[in-house]
């Protein structure tokens, strides 16, 4: 079944059109990749898709039901939260309170005190770190908030911007080995912007790779990984290098 549905959908900013005329879809469960260049339109295409934009054309829907002009808080309500590049954390209240902001739309659906233990079994050391100061935090550590903040809130659809970006690689895998859990556990369905193709499309049930804001081709994320042009264009090594 088909979790999201963005169809013929066009942004601009001012009189520049920074998506145009894009379509693709989510099965529910999948990870679905978006590559591409820095400029691209990855990050805004998932903003509009979250309502913190509102586009020229096209039509977003949510299980069938169209989305309309609803804003972001209403989208949240049905099941969709994004984790944005910046991570937009309030560095001045504990990571634990940044946590607690994650039930705030569905308050009376969900018991903080269960959800954030799941939130801690998954990132332990955001539990020790529970009363620091969120700016305080590591890069790394502050992305797990992030993330946390949004799986608390049980999405359906959880849309993740450039995840890894500054951060190590012990640390990226320790985070995408949580996505990919949930994704295996918990049936979440992930639109995933990563501007490491290797990482993305390792991940990927399906990718699509977007160039000057329109899809150019898709396909499996192993699929997408061999393809020789892609290969050299995006990951920077020969298809024999790809893991």
């Amino acid at each position: 079944m088909t979790m999201l549905e963005v169809e013929g959908l066009s942004v601009s900013y001012g009189h520049v059109r920074a998506i145009n005329d894009v379509s693709f879809s989510v099965k529910e469960g999948d990870l679905v990749s978006l590559i591409g260049a820095n400029g691209a339109g990855k990050t805004t295409l998932l903003r509009a898709i979250m309502g913190g934009l509102l586009a020229d054309a096209g039509s977003i829907s949510l299980h069938g039901i169209p989305l309309g002009r609803s804003p972001v808080e209403e989208r949240v309500r049905r099941g969709m939260y994004l984790v944005p590049e910046k991570r937009s954390l309030f560095n001045s209240m504990t990571v634990q309170d940044n946590l607690e902001l994650g039930t705030y739309a569905n308050r009376r659906q969900l018991n903080f005190a269960e959800e954030v233990k799941r939130i801690y079994s998954l990132f332990p050391i955001l539990e020790e770190r529970k009363l620091q100061l969120a700016g305080t935090l590591s890069g790394g550590q502050q992305q797990m908030v992030a993330i946390g903040r949004a799986l608390i809130a049980r999405p359906r659809v959880l849309l993740l911007d450039e995840p890894s970006i500054g951060l190590a690689p012990l640390v990226v895998q320790q985070i995408m080995d949580v996505i990919v859990q949930h994704k295996r556990q918990e049936g979440l369905t992930i639109v995933l912007v990563e501007q490491n193709a290797r990482l993305a499309l390792r991940a990927a049930d399906h990718a699509y790779l977007i160039e000057i804001g329109k899809i150019v081709k898709d396909g499996a994320g192993d699929e997408l990984a061999n393809d020789p042009r892609l290969t050299e264009i995006y990951l920077g090594t020969s298809t024999n290098e790809v893991h």
